[in-house]
């Protein structure tokens, strides 16, 4: 395994320059546990740990390493543990809403090509968890690709993969099954040689087995769901970047119980881009689509030209943004208030506590 086979490139390399020229080399991070992580550099794998400057000069987990991340390590060949003494910028990110922790983001994965939505074709499909995801995938910067997994329990797969597509616009839609083999191949032809792929999607879709099959080998655990509600366990309880044998990456991720959205910029539009079409014939800029009067979006669902459910998925994830931001907002101005006081002394700890639950 080389750099370049990592996703190494001739933009890395230009942005790492100013940290080779301090004795610095770059590594790509594997595997996280907590502050302690697996990366993988011209040497090989190695453990590495945070430097403690390093640590000192971040304000919250977010800007610590993640798996897909690019650092700088310092060389030390006396000790068996390197330390990180830098993170390169992130192209792109998946990230969330940390559950139960106001005001914080729970980054899953980085620097990633393409985000593969994974859904079951069983009694768990939503649509509307599929448009939630690609509002999320957009916002940081990847390539959604849907996958509608366990084609082989559904009696119609080709009725449901049109319905999807319909929702999923220029976007790929391809079904799979992870028993039969079946879309292997199609997946593939979004992995080509350096790219890295996430897989997302909740407990018992099949993210695991997906990635067992294109590794060609049981490498991920993979746990049955129940039978009586098709839910599934949490198999996955971690995540890593693995190098498939056709030379793409992949980030199994662990199953996520919820999916609260974070960033708020121009992903909802990107993911509804019916509903932002349709927005240009709207009386006001600024329309929100809810109530304002002259709204082009409103008139296409009273004709029948806009699904109900679509307009209502719409405005939910708009009303869920929007709320988010306000609390960011609140969340720093709490924040400015502490450091004002000097309220930041001793809270380190509390700051820094890993809350990564699925």
């Amino acid at each position: 395994m080389n750099l370049d086979s990592l996703g190494w490139d001739a933009s890395w390399d230009a942005g790492f320059a100013p940290f080779a020229a301090q004795g610095l080399e770059p590594a790509r991070v594997v595997t996280e546990d907590k502050h302690h992580y697996t990366v993988v550099g011209r040497q090989g794998p190695v453990l590495a740990q945070v430097a403690g400057k390093f640590f000192r000069q971040r304000n919250n987990p977010s800007t610590l390493p993640k798996v897909g991340d690019w650092v700088a390590l310092r060389p030390n060949p006396a000790s068996d543990r390197i330390a990180i003494e830098a993170l390169l910028p992130r192209r792109s990110l998946i990230t969330r809403k940390n559950p139960g922790r106001a005001g914080a983001p729970q980054i899953l994965a980085t620097n990633i090509d393409v985000a593969l939505v994974v859904q079951a074709l069983d009694a768990t499909l939503s649509p509307r968890r599929i448009e939630r995801f690609l509002v999320s995938v957009h916002e940081g910067g990847a390539r959604p690709v849907v996958i509608l997994n366990k084609s082989d329990l559904h009696p119609d797969p080709e009725s449901v993969l049109a319905e999807v597509q319909a929702l999923a616009g220029n976007h790929p839609v391809v079904l799979t099954s992870a028993r039969t083999g079946r879309g292997l191949p199609l997946i593939r032809k979004h992995l080509p040689p350096s790219a890295t792929a996430v897989f997302l999607g909740t407990s018992g879709v099949g993210k695991s087995s997906l990635v067992n099959r294109l590794l060609g080998e049981k490498a991920m655990v993979t746990l049955p769901v129940r039978e009586w509600d098709s839910k599934g366990r949490h198999a996955t309880t971690h995540r890593e970047l693995v190098l498939l044998p056709d030379g793409g990456l992949v980030i199994d991720t662990p199953g996520l119980r919820e999916w609260h959205l974070w960033l708020a910029d121009g992903g909802l539009d990107e993911a509804f881009p019916d509903i932002a079409g349709i927005a240009a014939g709207c009386r006001f800029r600024d329309c929100s689509h809810a109530a304002q009067p002259g709204c082009a979006v409103q008139q296409h669902a009273a004709e029948g030209l806009l699904a109900q459910e679509r307009l209502a998925s719409f405005l939910k994830l708009q009303a869920e943004l929007q709320a988010v931001a306000q609390r960011k907002q609140e969340h720093q101005w709490a924040q400015n208030r502490r450091r004002a006081r000097g309220g930041n002394h001793g809270v380190q700890r509390a700051r820094f506590a890993d809350d990564d639950r699925p």
